[in-house]
């Protein structure tokens, strides 16, 4: 590190009712963690996502944080550093984490993620894959898992609750939400093939867990150049909730209604069904996903 040389952008990545309030309180005391290490420091702090991701953007084309810089991020939202040539360092204070998980970063210990970005930061971090998830016109990037399914249901609906807060509130939303849950008929494009399923949900992963620690894709690897798509057939709402909870050990992946392959792209098409990406709402299907090798330099 050269003191005073490089810039850091520490901020939120939630909207507020996602614990938003409390991840900009993060960014403050990440922001003093590394000016007391000798950083000039840019906090940036807006009230929503996309707000964030356009300052984001606009300090990184000004050059405000240049190649020696780190952009480091409250939470599991990568778009400010993917695809250029500032490295990312996250300091992981959401409620899911799962990319950091995947990182073995250190999680509720915002001292000790601080240190992790600048130990990274001298030793250079290093390049993990990242996906492109397009719907309606509009691409956004992602570093761990793409839910369209009964798992994107039960985030949308854990989104719409304040309290309980954790791992908790998640596998709550997944029991009301099984109360209603039917399978969804989509049709699925891997790598040009074709084919209609019938589904409970389906995910495409880049890293291995959704909803703080669900190892929906206990295999996946975020540096091999490919993602990993996650399918759960046509099951029983007793069937579903069999499988749920092995899915914190990833041993679901032996069930036969559990189907994983390898791929660099997938189209889903299935009407009435919402998507979302390292926990954040992308919108309705049909969306396009594809993996873009090694592009972005974590520091990790």
């Amino acid at each position: 590190m050269v003191p005073g040389g490089w810039h850091n952008s520490a901020h939120a990545d939630r909207p507020p009712r996602a614990a938003f309030g409390r991840a900009r309180l993060a960014g403050r005391d990440a922001a003093a963690h590394f000016r007391a290490a000798g950083a000039d420091v840019l906090l940036l702090c807006e009230d929503s996502y996309a707000g964030l991701a356009r300052a984001v953007d606009r300090a990184l084309d000004s050059g405000v944080a240049d190649g020696a810089g780190a952009g480091t991020h409250a939470g599991s939202g990568t778009g400010g550093g993917i695809g250029g040539h500032v490295p990312l360092g996250i300091i992981p204070t959401g409620t899911g984490n799962d990319t950091a998980r995947a990182l073995g970063l250190p999680r509720h210990n915002l001292p000790a993620a601080c240190e992790r970005v600048l130990e990274s930061l001298a030793g250079g971090g290093r390049m993990i894959d990242a996906g492109t998830v397009t719907a309606g016109g509009t691409s956004r990037w992602f570093a761990g898992v793409v839910s369209a399914g009964f798992d994107a249901a039960v985030n949308e609906r854990a989104n719409t609750w304040r309290w309980p807060r954790g791992r908790i509130r998640c596998q709550l939303a997944m029991l009301r939400e099984l109360a209603s849950f039917r399978a969804i008929n989509y049709t699925v494009t891997a790598d040009g093939e074709s084919w209609q399923q019938g589904a409970m949900l389906i995910s495409v992963a880049n890293g291995q867990s959704i909803g703080g620690g669900m190892r929906i894709t206990p295999e996946a690897v975020l540096d091999d150049g490919l993602l990993d798509l996650f399918i759960v057939s046509r099951v029983s709402r007793t069937g579903l909730l069999a499988v749920f909870p092995k899915v914190f050990s990833g041993r679901h992946v032996d069930h036969p209604a559990v189907h994983l392959r390898r791929v660099r792209k997938a189209e889903l098409t299935a009407g009435n069904v919402v998507a979302y990406a390292d926990g954040e709402r992308i919108g309705a299907l049909p969306l396009t996903i594809e993996v873009v090798p090694r592009a972005v330099r974590v520091l990790a």
